[in-house]
């Protein structure tokens, strides 16, 4: 792997993250958003992530490498990353309802239907979410070093 590989890998883990914890706030600001533009109770959102791959064709030597390797038995797995898949509504888990005649929101029978958010799960996403990004600061960090104690040696 090369040092801008790691450079890449990490950088787009941190984009992710940041972006999942960009929409975990989102979902703990409307966590009593009772109706939205379309008249309906707020829904939670959930980040999903997949492995970034190449966009360019890759060049003969590289793809005649990889299938040398795999024809020796070798499995070369060089990443290029993650990306951000999709922003999902949550449909599995239910409504929240809460028995309050007095709101405008409420239906015939007096029950308000709250947004399924649970702050109790959205903050640990929050904490799950910025470890992550700590973790893969962390590591282009400790690439970096190297990169630089590299050019120190050859000086």
């Amino acid at each position: 792997m090369g040092l801008f590989s790691a450079f890449n890998i990490n950088a787009t883990g941190m984009t992710a993250e940041r972006y999942r914890m960009d929409i975990i706030s989102e979902n703990v600001a409307n966590a009593n958003t009772t109706r939205t533009a379309d008249g309906s109770p707020y829904r939670r959102k959930v980040v999903s992530f997949e492995e970034k791959t190449e966009r360019r064709p890759s060049s003969f030597s590289h793809i005649f490498n990889k299938t040398l390797h795999e024809h020796k038995g070798f499995v070369q797995q060089t990443g290029t990353g993650v990306r951000v898949s999709g922003v999902y509504e949550d449909h599995v888990t239910e409504m929240n309802m809460a028995y309050d005649p007095s709101h405008p929101d409420a239906d015939e029978n007096g029950y308000v239907t709250y947004p399924n958010v649970n702050i109790i799960t959205e903050m640990t996403n929050m904490i799950d979410a910025s470890r992550a990004y700590e973790a893969n600061s962390t590591a282009f960090n400790a690439t970096k070093a190297m990169a630089q104690r590299g050019l120190e040696i050859g000086s």
